[in-house]
C-alpha cells in the first residue's frame, strides 16, 4: 500500500477541488490517500500557513484559487520543493472563456451564493424531511419526484441528495398489507418512480440493520421467501401503475440520483410547452 499525501486548497469551502480529487484517486488501487484540506485559503498569511504544513508532509498539491498572487506564490513554491500541481479548474476555465468569448469574474465562493437557486435547495430539504418515509401525504402532489419501493430500498438518502440539486423530493413505503395512499392514484403532477433491489442484497442490507438495532434479524422481515414476494408485489404494482422503475441492487446513491435526475429532466422537456416557430 503506497502512502500519498493530496493537499486540497481552496479559496472556497473546498467541495470541488475534493470532489475532483476523489474522483481521480479511486481509480487508483493500492493507494492510501490522507487528505489535507486547506478551505477559505484568501490571505497570503493563510497560504504561508499551508505552505508550511505541504512542507511538514510533502505530497500532491490541488488547488482552485482564483487570486492570481496566491497562485503564483503556490506553484513558485512547489518548482521549488518539485511538487506535483494542478490548478483544478484551469482547463474548464479556457474553455468555457474560448466558447463564450468574455472573460471570467474572480468570484471565490460564488456557486455558494445566497441566491434564488440556494434557497430552492433549502425549500426541496425542507420539503424532504417533512415527506420522508409517507409522512403528510395530503401534499404529495406539490413534489417533483416522488420514490416508492418496499423498505430499505435507498429511499430516504436518495431524496436528500436529490433535495441537494433542487428537486422537492417525497418517499412512500410500500408495506404488506397496508395501503398506499390515494394521493399517487391521482397525481399527475408528480413524477412517481419505482425503486426495486434484488431479494438476497435486500434482506442483508435489513438484517444488518435489525443487528444494527439490536434487534432479532431473523422475523418475516427479513425472510427470503417473503421479501421475494414484497419485491414481486412491487413490481406488478409498478406495471400496472406504469411508473418508471429503477433497481437499485448494484447502484450508489449518486448512481440511483442522477437516473432519477434523468427521468425527471426528460419529462420535464416532454410537458414543456412548445414554441412558435418563426414565421407562423
Amino acid at each position: 500500500m503506497k502512502n500519498l499525501h493530496l493537499h486540497l486548497v481552496s479559496d472556497s469551502t473546498g467541495e470541488t477541488v475534493t470532489s475532483i480529487a476523489r474522483a481521480c484517486v479511486v481509480q487508483f488501487e493500492g493507494v492510501e490517500v490522507i487528505d489535507h484540506l486547506w478551505s477559505m485559503v484568501r490571505t497570503k498569511a493563510q497560504l504561508q500557513t499551508v505552505l508550511e504544513e505541504i512542507e511538514a508532509e510533502p505530497g500532491m498539491v490541488v488547488f482552485t484559487l482564483l487570486d492570481q498572487s496566491l497562485r503564483n506564490e503556490l506553484e513558485t513554491y512547489c518548482t521549488k520543493m518539485n511538487l506535483t500541481c494542478i490548478a483544478a479548474l484551469d482547463t474548464f476555465m479556457a474553455a468555457f472563456r474560448h466558447y463564450l468569448g468574455v472573460s471570467s469574474q474572480a468570484r471565490p465562493g460564488r456557486q455558494h451564493a445566497l441566491d434564488a437557486e440556494y434557497f430552492q435547495r433549502i425549500d426541496a430539504l425542507n420539503f424532504v424531511m417533512s415527506h420522508d418515509d409517507g409522512q403528510l401525504p395530503v401534499d404529495l402532489d406539490e413534489a417533483d419526484v416522488i420514490l416508492v419501493g418496499v423498505s430499505r430500498t435507498s429511499k430516504t438518502p436518495t431524496c436528500i441528495y436529490l433535495a441537494n440539486r433542487g428537486i422537492k423530493a417525497a418517499n412512500v413505503p410500500i408495506v404488506p398489507g397496508a395501503p398506499l395512499p390515494e394521493q399517487l392514484t391521482d397525481n399527475d403532477r408528480s413524477l412517481i418512480i419505482g425503486l426495486t433491489e434484488d431479494a438476497n442484497r435486500l434482506v442483508q442490507i435489513r438484517r444488518n440493520r435489525m443487528r444494527s438495532l439490536n434487534q432479532v434479524d431473523e422475523t418475516d422481515y427479513t425472510d427470503l421467501d417473503q421479501v421475494k414476494a414484497e419485491i414481486a408485489a412491487a413490481r406488478r404494482l409498478f406495471n400496472e401503475r406504469q411508473w418508471p422503475t429503477i433497481d437499485v441492487t448494484r447502484r450508489s446513491i449518486e448512481e440511483t440520483a442522477a437516473a432519477v435526475i434523468q427521468l425527471h429532466s426528460q419529462r420535464q422537456r416532454e410537458r414543456a410547452p412548445m414554441q412558435p416557430v418563426a414565421g407562423t
